[in-house]
């Protein structure tokens, strides 16, 4: 029901509650057994056992423990315990990087209200907050956090902080009468309050009209728990690469094994060679590489401040092309800020810190008249007052109260006026507090201590008393008399009023929100306050404020521009606010043009920002949603159901989203996007928990970093799979062609799971921590179509493997048909030396090992040599020899296989060094 609409007494009546004596009990227990305790309700996620099996059940470990079951069929032991410590640690591996518990519900009831004062049987009861059910008639007061949704019966000045579910960064202003308009979002439904909302100011009478699943955060569980986290660009392509190899081994065992049987070959041989194949077409290191690559991004994120809570999301933002960022908090430093004082005649900007000297230094320049107005402005909007400015040392100041108020205060501090000595000054005599209906609050301050040198050009004569009125600018023009210019008093004549109402609406068409400032001085203080005291007033000007935005965000969008991402900014903001923030921020300018033959660039705006509002987006369908998505720049007034819709919406255009936001109703998109970020300092607990990634200093630009981290690791990620994969197909191929030569196996599974264990593991890991290509920030991102191999890397794959099984091929036959028994070490060895220079040589796509430097990469470095070492030890030492199967080489016969690898290097550099020619 839209409880918006209705007046006080058919929504106590539709609810059958009465005002005066609130439910009784036998009321309360057939509601509470009809709607339940007032909690929210957490469905069950996926097992442990589940995940477990699940990673059992995988492709490529599918693969590993069919060749185990074979192996131990034909009685090899060896192989077969061998081969299934490789699928426990692929098992257990996963498991780890999954098993990762969903806190998000928790969270949300860690918000709940462990009390609440309810008028129950005619008397007022101090209740647990689970015992509320629709109908109960519950007190307010500042400090409170609002255990259920409630239409409000009674509000004296009650404002009700709402940023967490709203995205709206000031405290909204309640009323108790009916709403007209029936589509109004939850922002701007004055007359309603929501759970977990915290009342900020004022006192308020409500009834509950919802509680539990019921609640608008009931509504986002229940969206968080519906929305599917999906897999990850990465996990996708790796599974789509373990399907991949997992054809091409089965159709080469049943293309050996037909061949085998053509040629008479005894069964025990043949599912021997079909063990090998499977052992060596999987790259076993690919679990351990990526997780542990991933891992290592994770720990340099966290230097930068942004922390990982799930590790794939590492790599995920190196795929991201269109950055979904809520405004509050996130784009913009989440305090109000006056930006603009304005007076008759002057306008002046007030950007600059505050300063601890106290110095004039904003109004410097200004003649006398035009300081005495803006001083007289400053110190009414601080006065008019009741926050605080707090020295908290190190030049580091914050507000105490409401933050519009403390805006002010601010301000009027940037001007060398501050609130302590202004109050010591003129001593608040009396005062009449704001209240939505007058859209004002009047302040009454003695002049005894009056110093004429505050306020130069302010004749007091015998006046006992000086009045500041703050409040709408409309409602002080119609109260104003006079206007104060230039240091003197005017009358207010029709042209004021349309200068004042231009400059009030100029700043208001900028996102700004407006409040103006007068004066009155009187000799005696009212009986009547409210009739008598806010009349006859001198206008003096008028202050422009904003939530504004960090300054180093804007070079953040630009970069990420440059990158090819797109910024989007989702917001329960105001329209005119957020448009007038992303135009700061550069949201919305096209991609730089540069043209090759002149070098010039051209930075092109788009001529209007496109603006959908939530009402906008509610009479749309999902398809008219996907169809116009992305044109859009900023989304404002949009609720959690909205927010998940545009995320769906950009993904079913192919778009990997990124979702940036602090509050609760973030946690649903952030929970669907590719990759949630949440805000660390300013973020709620059910944010952060819905999230892939923290950022620990809630800076937007942290993000920027992140996906340059993110996107090295992808680039790593990419270059180890082509590695492994091009050294498995010079496995396979000595597997699948040694028979047509007429040779026996050359390699045993045991020796082949070695070589991949040492090559896919060892180096692997060295490949994953390379350093980023000098273009990483300078080229768009993958598209989530492109596999691993796309971009002209699956032919290298192909001839690179293809080259290393020929060498192996061809030093294995020379050996063999000579009759040296050492045949079948000489293709194991050359095999392991040949992927230590394929490591270095794959360092890089574009740049040479020469170029690039030996020892700029310390850890693939340490890992060449430790290969290296191994290597040797398994044929030097002679129960390792035994154990493997392998002879002691001469060292004429090493020096041949490390030169067949350098041929693999030499030969790879002459590829890049043709490609950059």
């Amino acid at each position: 029901m839209n409880w918006h609409l209705t007046s006080n007494e058919t929504a106590i009546q539709e609810l059958g509650s009465n005002q005066e004596r609130g439910l009784t009990q036998t009321e309360i227990e057939s509601r509470l057994a009809q709607h339940g305790p007032n909690e929210l309700i957490e469905r069950g996620g996926r097992k442990p056992l589940q995940i477990l099996w699940e990673q059992f059940t995988a492709t490529m470990v599918l693969i590993l423990i069919g060749a185990a079951v074979v192996a131990g069929l034909l009685g090899d032991t060896k192989n077969t315990i061998a081969i299934s410590a490789i699928v426990i640690l692929y098992a257990l591996l996963g498991f780890f990087q999954e098993y990762r518990a969903e806190q998000a519900i928790a969270a949300l009831k860690k918000m709940s209200v462990p009390n609440v004062r309810v008028l129950r049987d005619g008397a007022l009861k101090e209740l647990s907050a689970r015992e509320l059910v629709p109908g109960d008639i519950i007190q307010l007061e500042a400090g409170n956090v609002l255990p259920a949704d409630v239409r409000l019966l009674e509000a004296v000045n009650l404002r009700i902080q709402e940023a967490a579910l709203t995205g709206e960064s000031e405290p909204v202003a309640k009323q108790s009468a009916a709403l007209s308009n029936e589509n109004l979002p939850l922002g701007d439904r004055r007359n309603m309050a929501y759970m977990s909302t915290i009342v900020t100011q004022g006192r308020g009478l409500a009834l509950v009209v919802a509680t539990g699943m019921q609640t608008e955060l009931g509504r986002i569980a229940d969206l968080i728990q519906q929305s599917d986290a999906g897999h990850t660009p990465l996990q996708k392509r790796l599974d789509t690469l373990g399907k991949n190899l997992a054809i091409v081994g089965v159709v080469i065992a049943a293309f050996i094994a037909v061949l085998g049987l053509l040629r008479g070959d005894e069964i025990r041989h043949m599912l021997l060679t079909a063990v090998s194949v499977a052992v060596a077409i999987v790259p076993e290191g690919l679990p351990a590489v990526v997780t542990i690559t991933l891992a290592i991004g994770a720990q340099r994120m966290l230097k930068q401040n942004a922390l990982i809570r799930k590790l794939p999301a590492v790599e995920t933002l190196g795929s991201v092309t269109v950055i979904c960022s809520d405004k509050t908090g996130t784009l913009t430093e989440n305090r109000m800020t006056v930006v603009v004082l304005d007076v008759a005649e002057h306008a002046l900007d007030l950007t600059e810190e505050i300063s601890r000297d106290g110095s004039l230094h904003a109004t410097r320049g200004l003649g006398a008249p035009a300081q005495s107005s803006l001083s007289l402005a400053a110190i009414g909007g601080a006065l008019c007052n009741d926050s605080e400015l707090i020295d908290t040392g190190d030049d580091r100041f914050h507000t105490v109260g409401d933050p519009t108020e403390g805006a002010l205060v601010a301000a009027a501090a940037k001007m060398g006026y501050w609130k302590s000595t202004l109050d010591s000054s003129f001593p608040r005599a009396a005062e009449l507090p704001f209240d939505s209906d007058r859209k004002r609050m009047t302040t009454v301050h003695h002049l005894e201590r009056y110093d004429p040198t505050i306020l130069a050009g302010l004749e007091v004569g015998n006046h006992r008393y000086i009045t500041f009125t703050k409040g709408s600018v409309d409602g002080l023009l119609g109260l104003s008399s006079h206007v104060w210019v230039n240091g003197q008093s005017q009358n207010m004549d029709d042209s004021f009023k349309v200068r004042v109402e231009a400059a009030n609406d100029r700043l208001a068409k900028k996102g700004m929100r407006v409040l103006g400032v007068a004066f009155r001085l009187i000799n005696q203080i009212p009986e009547i306050i409210q009739t008598d005291l806010e009349q006859n007033l001198t206008f003096v000007g008028l202050f422009g404020m904003i939530d504004p935005p960090r300054s180093e965000v804007r070079d953040a969008v630009a970069l990420t521009r440059s990158a090819g991402i797109r910024t989007v900014m989702i917001t329960g903001d105001h329209p005119l606010t957020a448009s007038e923030i992303a135009r700061q921020l550069g949201i919305g300018e096209m991609e730089s043009n540069v043209s090759r033959r002149s070098g010039f660039q051209r930075q092109e705006t788009l001529e209007s920002m496109k603006v959908l509002t939530g009402i906008e987006i509610e009479s749309l369908s999902f398809d008219e949603l996907k169809n116009v998505v992305d044109e859009v720049q900023v989304f404002a007034r949009v609720s959690p159901e909205h927010k998940l819709k545009i995320v769906k919406a950009l993904q079913e255009r192919g778009h990997i989203v990124s979702m940036t936001g602090d509050g609760v109703n973030d946690a649903p998109a952030l929970r669907r996007a590719d990759i949630g970020v949440a805000m660390g300092i300013t973020g709620t607990d059910v944010s952060k928990e819905a999230a892939d990634m923290v950022l620990l200093d809630d800076n937007f630009a942290t993000i920027v970093s992140s996906v340059k981290e993110g996107r090295t690791i992808y680039d790593n990620i990419r270059k180890f799979v082509r590695f492994s994969v091009a050294g498995n197909i010079g496995k396979v191929l000595v597997m699948l062609l040694a028979p047509f030569l007429g040779k026996p196996l050359p390699l045993l599974p045991l020796q082949l799971l070695w070589l991949n264990l040492l090559t896919d593991g060892l180096l692997g890991l060295g490949i994953g921590v390379e350093n980023p290509e000098a273009d990483t920030m300078k080229r768009p991102p993958y598209s989530p179509k492109e596999g691993v191999f796309s971009r002209g890397a699956g032919v290298q794959v192909i001839w690179v493997g293809a080259m290393i099984g020929a060498l192996a091929l061809g030093l294995g036959s020379w050996y063999y048909f000579r009759g040296l028994e050492q045949w079948q070490t000489m293709v194991f060895t050359f095999l392991a030396f040949a992927q230590v220079f394929q490591a270095l040589a794959s360092r890089s796509a574009k740049d040479s090992i020469f170029k690039l430097g030996l020892m700029s990469n310390p850890l693939l470095a340490g890992m060449s040599a430790l290969v290296v070492g191994l290597q040797l030890a398994v044929i030097y030492i002679p129960f390792l020899a035994e154990f493997f199967g392998v002879k002691a080489l001469s060292l004429c016969d090493l020096s041949i296989a490390i030169t067949g690898g350098i041929v693999v290097l030499v030969v790879m550099e002459a590829e890049k060094l043709l490609k950059r020619k």
